[in-house]
């Protein structure tokens, strides 16, 4: 059996577009970094004024102890219809003297790993089965454990 062209050219543009549906959408959030801006900054010689002019505004500014500017960045990844997932977060930091001089500068990149709990984590279906009202879930009421409190929900 042989397809005919037409019907080659279709299936050839659904399957491209299939494709092109699994294509990442990557977006940049607030500050774009700029290098060549950052690199010419001068600790101790340039001030608010040629930093804004270099960099532009802030993201925030420090609100406690001293005063300082931050130029928050981050780089978001989504594919099809999945929820979008963070792949870098960075923060420039430019610290200020009394005088409005630059003071210092840092780079601070944030770390999306997550510290594993120990112990038990219960599902949704075990925390709707195991809840009884006035009873923390997991506490072993009833279960003749000491220190647990009396039988019976532990109401004072």
């Amino acid at each position: 059996m042989r397809i005919s062209a037409p019907m080659r050219i279709e299936v050839l543009a659904l399957a491209a577009a299939l494709l092109l549906g699994c294509t990442p959408v990557v977006n940049t959030r607030g500050y774009l970094p700029d290098p060549i801006g950052e690199a010419s900054i001068k600790v101790g010689t340039d001030t608010k004024t040629t930093i804004q002019q270099r960099l532009g505004d802030p993201s925030t500014q420090a609100t406690f102890n001293g005063d300082a500017w931050y130029y928050i960045s981050s780089v978001e990844k989504q594919i099809a219809f999945f929820d979008a997932r963070t792949e870098t977060r960075s923060v420039l930091a430019i610290h200020f003297d009394k005088d409005g001089k630059v003071m210092g500068i840092n780079h601070y990149a944030f770390e999306t790993r997550q510290t594993p709990a120990r112990g038990r984590e219960l599902g949704f279906l075990q925390q709707l089965f195991n809840a009884t009202p006035g009873v923390p879930i997991g506490t072993g009421q009833g279960q003749g454990q000491p220190g647990q409190g009396p039988p019976g929900g532990g109401y004072p």
